[in-house]
C-alpha cells in the first residue's frame, strides 16, 4: 500500500478534503434544492411529453449536477474552519510519561 502512496505527486496530496460543519449544511440544502427541482421540471416534462422516461432522465441529470457540485470538498464549503484548542499538558500526563518510559505497565487511575 506505501509505494501506491508513492506514486501519487505531492500536488494532488496537497489537496485539501475535509469539509466543515457550515459547508456540509450548505452542501445538504444544495443538493435538496436541485434534486427537487429537476424533479418537479422532470415531473412536468415527462407529463406533457407523457413519456416516463424523460422524467427519470431529467432527474438522473439532475442527480448528476447535484454531486459534481457537492460531494468534491470545494473551497466554499471550507470558509469557516473549527478553531481547536491547544491540548494542555497536566501533571497526571508527565507522571504517565514517566511511568510508561520506565517500562512499568500499570497506570494510575484517578477516580
Amino acid at each position: 500500500m506505501d509505494f501506491i502512496k508513492k506514486l501519487i505527486p505531492q500536488r494532488i496530496k496537497s489537496i485539501s478534503l475535509h469539509m466543515d460543519y457550515e459547508g456540509q449544511k450548505k452542501a445538504e440544502k444544495i443538493f435538496q434544492i436541485i434534486i427537487v427541482l429537476f424533479a418537479v421540471v422532470g415531473f412536468v416534462w415527462g407529463y406533457i411529453c407523457q413519456q416516463f422516461s424523460q422524467t427519470m432522465y431529467i432527474l438522473g441529470a439532475g442527480f448528476t449536477l447535484s454531486c459534481l457540485l457537492t460531494l468534491p470538498p470545494w473551497p466554499m464549503y471550507r470558509r469557516s474552519p473549527l478553531n481547536w484548542q491547544k491540548p494542555r499538558s497536566t501533571p497526571d500526563d508527565k507522571d504517565t510519561a514517566v511511568q510508561s518510559t520506565s517500562g512499568s505497565k500499570t497506570k494510575k487511575k484517578n477516580r
